[in-house]
């Protein structure tokens, strides 16, 4: 799959290898089927059990389109012969890799707390446009061409090693966003697939399970046909590309070890699984952001992450030196319409299609993202913060993730998208118990309304990097990053239980003790400016050191409260810790 130096070395001892696996346990949670079969019986039921990672449920997550992040390399804006004709917001803007990597390496998400970036799918797309919705390029991602290498817009696949690389050097994780559902549109310059990898018809209505996943999810995105267990030859327009750069033969021969080892027939899932899965086992990936789950058979989804678990310990196995732990693959998906206190089809830990209800953390998946969080952010703090709480802790998704956001790339329900709450809103995001998920720009109040964008492109609006010379966007931004470094030091505030401790003013507690890691943490709102007495009986002991993370000061508790004299009215209280207590393993 790579150009890499030294990989064709590997693809020989790969077959050897991989077969070996055959004969032994699967490091990990990953178990080898080891006969032709279906996904259905890959399903691994333990998954759901074994309880969340207090890592996970407390991460910081920045997502962001790589397109409209940060520019590294104007060499590369427009590959392929893409022209700048594209309608308004809906064409390549330029950023790429290299500028993800620049940011990283100025330090740009330590300072913000992050634990994890998720970018936007970044492998090779279609080159044409389509006139869907307006004349579209790619630049999201979402259009794939060839799942094997990344998309030249956004790089190379040395930039995005490099990126694992000083992403993890940080102490920051990387997710792949991934597809299996669909391909990218067809266009002048990409033809449709085979009639034996994708159905262009009937469009998905939505009315029942299979009209979920056994139809095309729009009008132009033809629908691998995930159903099937059928064996089919590669598509002619990889195996004709492969050969025009080189490197069919190694593709094939890679092909031939994976599916040797697996013994999974030749079907369209299984080859997309292979691909995603070599650049965990190549390049570390630390875990998937799984686009459209809902539109596949969940089963497939357990045989991804089962792949993906053995990629990984495969991978940290060859790198000792460069993994950050031992903490497993994580997965978390876009299921559209699931969310916490049961929003839209949601019920409890399950999706209801109608005819079907389907509980897609016991198919792989650690966490979910909660599409009802830009809903809830309308309520007070405390209906949120105790509602999730309890649903977390002691309700229907006790023992498994969830992942929070204000906006994103697609819904039109976007929390505050007017920039009018900015402040409260972040509060309430990085305060909630569960993963907070970033969207790009949240933190320095990017706009997220263009009057001229037709749809979703006008929540894509490039980074307004520039904007940081201004005071207001400074203060917005240093917000933001006392409630991140706050969560990246102490477990407790998204994972740990919440407890209400006084109404006026708003205080509250959060207690962490699983998974054998102890935290607690106190957050005081609505505090006057200047001199703040607090008790804290219960919470810190009498004589702890307590650090405010807001301001950065530090106070002993005497006689059970903590006195602190700062310009701010509000206080983030846990002792003293370093951010390497969110990374250690679970």
């Amino acid at each position: 799959m790579r150009k890499t130096a030294g990989l064709s070395a590997l693809i020989a001892a790969a077959s050897l290898s991989l077969a070996a696996c055959n004969d032994r346990a699967a490091t990990g949670s990953a178990e080898l089927v080891t006969e032709a079969q279906p996904a259905a019986a890959a399903h691994d039921s333990t998954q759901a059990s074994k309880g969340a990672d207090p890592f996970w449920n407390n991460a910081t997550i920045y997502f962001m389109l790589p397109d409209r992040f940060h520019n590294g390399n104007p060499e590369n804006d427009l590959s392929y012969g893409r022209k700048d004709d594209a309608a308004h917001l809906r064409g390549f803007h330029g950023g790429d890799l290299r500028g993800v990597i620049q940011k990283l390496e100025e330090g740009y998400f330590s300072d913000l707390g992050v634990d994890a970036i998720w970018m936007s799918p970044v492998i090779e797309n279609v080159h044409g446009y389509d006139e869907g919705d307006k004349r579209t390029y790619a630049f999201h991602g979402y259009w794939p061409k060839d799942w094997t290498t990344v998309d030249a817009n956004f790089g190379s696949e040395a930039d995005l090693a490099e990126l694992i690389q000083v992403a993890h050097s940080k102490g920051v994780r990387i997710l792949m966003d991934v597809i299996i559902n669909h391909t990218g549109p067809v266009t002048s310059e990409d033809p449709l697939w085979p009639s034996d990898w994708v159905r262009a018809a009937p469009q998905c209505d939505w009315s029942s399970f299979a009209q979920n996943v056994q139809c095309a999810l729009t009008d132009n995105l033809p629908d691998i046909l995930t159903e099937s267990e059928e064996p089919v030859a590669l598509p002619p327009q990889l195996t004709e590309k492969w050969q025009r750069e080189g490197r069919l033969e190694q593709e094939q021969a890679e092909l031939d070890a994976f599916f040797e080892r697996t013994g999974y027939p030749r079907a369209p899932k299984y080859y997309v699984i292979k691909w995603l899965t070599d650049w965990v086992r190549e390049y570390g990936v630390d875990g998937f952001r799984v686009d459209t789950v809902k539109h596949v058979e969940p089963e497939v989804w357990a045989v991804l992450k089962k792949e993906a678990s053995l990629a990984l310990s495969e991978w940290k196995a060859a790198n000792a030196e460069k993994k950050l732990d031992d903490r497993e693959f994580f997965m978390v998906g876009e299921v559209y319409h699931f969310g916490v206190k049961d929003f839209a089809n949601s019920d409890g830990r399950l999706y209801d299609f109608g005819d079907r209800k389907v509980d897609f953390f016991d198919h792989g998946f650690d966490s979910l993202i909660n599409m009802g969080f830009a809903a809830h952010a309308a309520d007070d703090m405390e209906t949120i913060f105790s509602d999730y709480s309890s649903i977390l802790h002691d309700g229907p998704l006790d023992g498994v993730g969830v992942l929070n956001y204000l906006g994103s790339h697609d819904d039109h329900h976007s929390f505050d998208r007017e920039r009018k709450q900015v402040k409260t809103a972040a509060l309430k995001l990085m305060l909630a118990p569960g993963a907070a998920q970033i969207y790009y720009g949240d933190e320095v109040a990017r706009p997220m309304i263009d009057e001229q964008a037709y749809g979703d492109a006008s929540m894509r609006v490039p980074m307004n990097w520039a904007s940081l010379e201004q005071a207001r966007t400074q203060e917005i931004l240093h917000h933001w990053q006392k409630l991140g470094q706050f969560r990246k030091s102490h477990l407790s505030v998204g994972a740990g239980e919440h407890q209400r401790i006084s109404e006026t003013p708003y205080i509250f507690s959060r207690t962490l003790n699983e998974g054998g890691v102890e935290d607690r943490v106190m957050v005081a709102l609505d505090q006057p400016a200047g001199e703040k007495i607090v008790s804290v009986s219960g919470v810190f002991a009498e004589g702890t050191l307590v650090r405010d993370y807001y301001s950065g000061t530090e106070a002993r508790v005497e006689d059970g409260a903590l006195v602190f004299d700062t310009r701010f009215d509000l206080l983030l209280l846990g002792e003293p810790q370093q951010s390497q207590l969110s990374a250690a393993a679970h």
